[in-house]
């Protein structure tokens, strides 16, 4: 055994070394001297004949002394601290409630939802301090130390989110602000398993945590992904129930009929309309939210491209030719422009041959929102002016690349070196793509209302054009200059961010307008933005899966149902030992007092 199982500050021990000053004035007092007085001997003679018990006399002559080393062993344990361990509850002095807000939340249970129950039984789970964490696409602690009234109103105004949810980062969470005897309470259907971690860490750390579920309700079939190809969605559906069911799904006016037996999964593709819809899965079931899903479109798909040149690249015009979404034209001047179009390319264009209202045209499509693309060649006219995106100085040959800037058009391409190249400085825009020693072969820039291109690799020398990826990057470079994003970019998944590079307002689904650079989409629906919509659905196959093994049943470590644990602490005994002191001190006095020193 050691000091530390018996005193809290075992240091406070050494206040025993205040023994040796007292025992040293102890040995070093003079003995008094002994005078014998005729007058009074007669007085005492009986009782020194008397004195038959000396051990006694010699402690009632060392009394003081004994009674002030007690004192001083009393003083020095009680600084030491002495206690005993009991066994007793931890007490409860905070109370930190996670609310699971995700979509598996929303499961209807016959009366009400899994989130509203959840939110009730929040109520009944409060203590003197309170503390609340909302668990959605992101954690976030909306009341912080709070009394129980705060709790109720910050309860009554909690709205489950249709986003995939992270429970796991919300009682880490809730870990990291939990003091000294607090409990953490997590209310949640606990779909998954990421959550496990976090409890064990939070036990580990001493901290109480109550788990109650709320798994009532579970049959559900549900829309759990899609992609995109040209004009086309496809849907994946996936049955969570434990028997076959039947399904319609419907988008626009195309509709699929389909059987799925227990756990099965299905995928069915199904034309976008011209912008967008609804692709509905009916009959609906318990989970309301994943019978939907909302796909945005373009009202107009078509993108209008006029190329303008002497001498049509072949290579270039089979790859715009063969975007579904582009309706190209090509047109050799001297010829007036007269329709109208999204993109206007200028590419091998003889100066004498250009006329002003051509490149007129290309300033007005970027009047109206649309886009122009300058591609680089020998000699480029002098009539571009601003069009053109640098400062041509000649042609240069065989560079080395830098490494691309990230964006849309860069993204995933291995551009090839050109073998001729226009070189000059950049006179507005962006570089997206460059060589090594700064020349754009590559440049963007949003001019009013429109966007312009400029491709520095000289047509007929540009090796990138046999590379299979040639098409693709100008079919993105043509939905750029038209302001169209691709079907994939309009539609997201919920607990995705749009991100914008100045403050966007954008319409939230319910109607409510919201500014910032940053937006979470944590709601289904259509959200707007400048005009254009964005489609926002829930494709998460471990939220859909709402049917999840209760947690009397699941295989695990945690201690799910403990509210209160029994745990050893220490019952501090000092005031025994001061009191004990007092003592001792008082009989000290009463000493010297009968002995006549006070």
């Amino acid at each position: 055994m050691v000091l530390s199982d018996v005193f809290l500050a075992p240091i406070g021990i050494m206040a025993l070394a205040a023994l040796i000053p007292i025992l040293i004035l102890y040995f070093i007092q003079p003995d008094p001297r002994r005078v014998e007085l005729p007058t009074v001997e007669l007085l005492f003679e009986d009782t020194q004949q008397d004195a038959s018990r000396p051990l006694f006399d010699r402690i009632k002559q060392n009394l003081l002394l004994l009674l002030q080393i007690l004192v001083v062993i009393l003083l020095a344990v009680s600084i030491a601290g002495p206690y005993i361990s009991v066994a007793e509850s931890q007490t409860v002095s905070e109370t930190i409630l996670v609310i699971d807000g995700s979509a598996s939340m929303q499961v209807n249970t016959g009366d009400g939802t899994r989130f509203t129950a959840a939110i009730a039984a929040a109520r009944e789970t409060t203590s003197s301090t309170n503390s609340v964490i909302f668990a959605g696409s992101t954690s976030s602690v909306v009341l912080r130390s709070g009394g129980a009234s705060e709790v109720q109103t910050t309860l009554a105004e909690l709205r489950p989110t249709d986003a995939p949810g992270n429970l796991n980062a919300a009682i880490s969470r809730a870990t990291a602000i939990a003091g000294e005897n607090a409990r953490i309470a997590v209310f949640s259907d606990f779909a998954g398993d990421r959550w496990r971690q976090a409890v064990q860490s939070a036990q580990a750390r001493g901290v109480q945590v109550s788990l109650q579920q709320f798994d009532r309700g579970g049959a559900n079939v549900g829309i759990t992904a899609r992609s995109f190809s040209r004009s086309n969605v496809t849907l994946t559906i996936q049955n969570f129930a434990d028997r076959e069911v039947r399904r319609t799904v419907t988008l626009g006016r195309s509709q699929i009929s389909l059987t799925l037996t227990p756990g099965g999964v299905q995928r069915v593709t199904l034309p976008v309309p011209a912008g967008g819809g609804r692709a509905q899965l009916t009959p609906s079931d318990d989970l309301s939210i994943d019978d939907v899903a909302y796909i945005a479109a373009p009202s107009d798909q078509r993108v209008n491209v006029l190329l303008l040149s002497n001498d049509p690249n072949s290579y270039l015009t089979t790859a715009l030719s063969v975007v579904e979404e582009v309706s190209l034209t090509v047109a050799q001047p001297p010829t007036a422009v007269q329709n109208n179009y999204d993109v206007i390319l200028y590419s091998d264009l003889e100066s004498e041959r250009l006329l002003d209202g051509n490149v007129e045209a290309g300033r007005d499509v970027l009047a109206n929102g649309g886009g122009v693309g300058v591609i680089a060649q020998q000699s480029p006219p002098a009539a571009y002016r601003d069009l053109l995106l640098i400062d041509p100085q000649g042609t240069g040959a065989n560079p080395t690349l830098d490494r691309p800037q990230q964006s849309e058009l860069t993204r995933e391409i291995g551009f090839t070196p050109p073998e001729t190249y226009l070189t000059g400085s950049l006179t507005g825009g962006q570089s997206l793509l460059a060589t090594t020693d700064g020349t754009p072969i590559l440049a963007t820039e949003r001019r009013a209302n429109g966007r312009v291109l400029y491709y520095g690799s000289v047509v007929d020398n540009d090796p990138f054009r046999f590379n299979y990826q040639y098409p693709v990057f100008w079919k993105r470079a043509i939905f750029y200059l038209a302001g169209r994003e691709p079907l994939s970019t309009l539609n997201q998944q919920t607990g995705a961010q749009l991100q914008f590079e100045n403050v966007t307002a954008v319409e939230t689904p319910d109607g409510e307008s919201i500014d910032g650079q940053v937006i979470s989409l944590d709601q289904t629906g259509f959200y707007s933005v400048g005009g254009s919509q964005r489609g926002v659905s829930l494709y998460s196959s471990t939220e859909s899966a709402v049917a999840v093994e209760s947690l009397d049943e699941q295989s695990s470590e945690i201690d799910a149902q403990t509210r209160e644990r029994e745990t050893q602490v220490p019952r501090p005994l000092g005031w025994i030992v001061v009191l004990g002191g007092a003592t001792v001190i008082i009989g000290e006095i009463v000493l010297l007092r009968r002995r006549g020193d006070l």
